[in-house]
């Protein structure tokens, strides 16, 4: 089994995954259920997906999970976009967002 700690790419989405519940404070409270659960569900799934895939024997399973991982990445890019648009997120915050997903 591997130690996720010791993973560079764990670290950051965790690091992210905080960040995006930042961030996602200052939504409308009428996206409680909407937008923001979606991304903090979404950016959590990154950082839990490595962590479940290096619990795993098999490499074949480590990088289905890995695959998992990234799947989620490209959820929240897709949200933090829509979050852009209905102006919930600044152009900074959303490139700085966009930034460190590009990174994990």
């Amino acid at each position: 089994m591997r130690d996720y700690n010791k993973y560079d790419v764990w670290n950051s989405a965790v690091e992210f995954s905080t960040e995006i519940y930042l961030i996602t404070k200052s939504f409308p409270d009428i996206e409680k259920f909407g937008i923001t659960n979606q991304l903090r569900r979404a950016s959590v799934s990154i950082p839990s997906n490595i962590a479940e895939g290096c619990g795993r024997s098999s490499e074949k399973d480590f990088a289905r999970f890995l695959e998992f991982s990234l799947g989620s990445t490209f959820e929240v890019k897709t949200q933090l976009v829509i979050s852009k648009n209905l102006k919930y997120l600044s152009e900074v915050d959303y490139d700085h967002l966009i930034e460190k997903s590009n990174a994990i």
